[in-house]
């Protein structure tokens, strides 16, 4: 990378920081297996883990715990997410609730996927507050999908952008810049690979 492309990372840098830009981010996983008869089986799992998303949690010591609620902010642990329901996502540590919306969701012989899309907390009145370190422009769709004997992941994280201008960041200007940092720099590859390579079943 020369200097003029170095300098002009580190300005998309600073202003995705102050909130200014965003970013794009993928994570995936793949798995082959011994022919389409396999792969299908192998995806039907794949498909039953994604819209379970209360087991996504625990993953490994360190990554988030997931819980669906639905539209009036009600636990449905047992159930698959549609679309408006809501998902708490709390990070391991000392850190804020998470809460993200359903906003899509897309299911074809082949693949399945929802989006997400940062959003307040259900079981509070409405407000301009959005309750995750991202803005709400940001979302995040989880997939799975077949394509002969390969079964492959995705995480496909669009628009991030810190959620620490006011109104919508609420008292949590300082918290959201350092958890959305920090997950830029190495915390979403842990968790994001670590789910993908569960939904293929690498682990």
């Amino acid at each position: 990378m020369d200097i003029k492309s170095s300098l002009g990372q580190l300005q998309h840098e600073i202003k995705v920081v102050q909130g200014e830009e965003t970013k794009d981010v993928t994570y995936s996983s793949q798995q082959a297996f011994a022919d389409e008869s396999a792969a299908t089986r192998a995806f039907d799992q794949s498909v039953i883990k994604l819209l379970h998303v209360d087991a996504w949690s625990g993953l490994s010591s360190v990554t988030a715990d997931f819980r669906l609620h639905d539209q009036q902010g009600e636990p449905k642990p047992n159930d698959q997410p549609v679309v408006g329901d809501f998902i708490l996502i709390q990070l391991p540590g000392p850190m804020p609730e998470n809460w993200v919306r359903v906003t899509h969701i897309g299911i074809t012989p082949t693949r399945v996927e929802f989006t997400v899309k940062p959003s307040h907390d259900p079981r509070s009145a409405p407000t301009e507050v959005i309750d995750h370190f991202f803005d709400q422009q940001a979302s995040s769709t989880f997939r799975v999908e077949r394509t002969g004997n390969q079964v492959s992941a995705w995480e496909i994280g669009s628009n991030e952008s810190i959620n620490n201008q006011q109104p919508q960041a609420g008292d949590r200007s300082a918290v959201n810049t350092f958890i959305a940092e920090g997950g830029w720099l190495f915390y979403q590859k842990i968790q994001w690979k670590a789910l993908t390579d569960y939904l293929v079943h690498l682990s």
